[in-house]
């Protein structure tokens, strides 16, 4: 749980504001950060979606509970708020680090980070030069070119788990979106360049609801690919993505998580995710705060982070994830390794 030692932030016009191995490379000792304070601006969509803004706390968590620092934190609701909620954490003068979560902080970021040359920040997703910002991108194409690879084998198979069963008869997976962007179209993009690698004659619909926080719409674009023959459906769609579970659920079918091991964090569709594509957020914060309770933190770089760091991975869902057949997890075991030695080029955009 989150210490009540926490204050929920509201800057000036912005309404509303308020366990796999990693990057991370041993900082500070723990209870050498009791004078640190750190602030987390997290991405539209807020905490709560199971997904890429709860990972994000859970490093800042795992910060406060191994060294002792204290975090403040912010929910801007639309992008709007992002340029007031950086700077009512750079203008107190009270925070060592502030966190940026989310590729969308960017152009806030740009000014903010001009004005207060003195306040230390990162970036998530996206890069910001400036000599007092460290940028954090992950491989996502890599990523998402894993499940896609394990959909792409498992739409031709008759399988059946847990709540859901494939249609051998159909060779059809999709994409659920949020916000179409460069960002989120790099995991579909590797997502359907990796169905292709192990089976071209393979269907690939895919939607872009528009929106991180639309769980009704989400479940609406992930019926209508169910419907019209996907076994499997992939989402990187934040909290719009519980929607996608939902209609797994309903038309027992399967589906893949993002960011966070979702068998875990939506446990009420255990049973129809096979995988999720993690991307270790929660490393990366963590990490970041562990240079500065070390006074070690370096701006003006950016850390990429990708699978043979296991800051992106394809992980089995809890329930179901080990009746996967044996064969097709060794050909994801072993895309990964050729992945990593550089003999699959992965696209990063549609």
């Amino acid at each position: 749980m989150v210490s009540n030692r926490r204050q929920f932030l509201c800057g000036a016009g912005a309404a509303g504001l308020v366990a796999a191995a990693g990057c991370v490379g041993g900082f500070g000792d723990e209870g050498d950060g009791e004078n640190v304070e750190v602030g987390m601006v997290y991405a539209t969509g807020g905490l709560g979606d199971d997904s890429f803004n709860d990972m994000a706390q859970q490093g800042a968590v795992q910060a406060e509970e191994e060294y002792g620092i204290s975090f403040d934190e912010a929910e801007p609701e639309s992008v709007g708020e992002f340029d007031d909620a950086q700077r009512s954490f750079a203008e107190s003068g009270n925070y060592d680090l502030v966190n940026c979560i989310g590729f969308a902080q960017e152009e806030a970021l740009e000014g903010n980070a001009e004005e207060y040359p003195d306040q230390d920040f990162i970036i998530v997703d996206t890069v910001v030069e400036a000599d007092n910002v460290r940028s954090y991108l992950f491989d996502e194409p890599a990523g998402s070119f894993l499940v896609g690879t394990l959909a792409g084998l498992l739409t031709d198979e008759e399988f059946a788990a847990g709540d859901g069963e494939t249609n051998p008869d159909e060779s059809a997976v999709g994409f659920v979106g949020g916000e179409e962007s460069p960002l989120i179209e790099s995991f579909h993009a590797g997502f359907e360049a990796g169905v292709e690698h192990t089976n071209p004659d393979a269907e690939v619909f895919s939607s872009y609801v528009g929106d991180f926080n639309d769980t009704a719409t989400g479940q609406e674009a992930a019926r209508t690919m169910y419907e019209s023959g996907a076994d499997i459906v992939f989402h990187a769609a934040g909290r719009t993505g519980i929607g996608v579970f939902q209609a797994a659920e309903d038309e027992g079918r399967f589906a893949i998580g993002v960011d966070d091991d979702q068998s875990v964090s939506q446990e009420d569709y255990a049973d129809v995710i096979l995988a999720s594509m993690v991307k270790r957020v929660d490393e990366a914060v963590f990490d970041a705060i562990g240079t500065v309770v070390d006074d070690a933190f370096e701006g003006g770089e950016v850390e990429e982070i990708g699978l043979e760091d296991n800051g992106v991975e394809a992980v089995y869902g809890e329930s179901i994830g080990d009746e996967v057949p044996e064969e097709i997890r060794d050909e994801v075991d072993e895309t990964r390794e050729e992945l990593i030695d550089g003999e699959i080029d992965v696209p990063d955009e549609l």
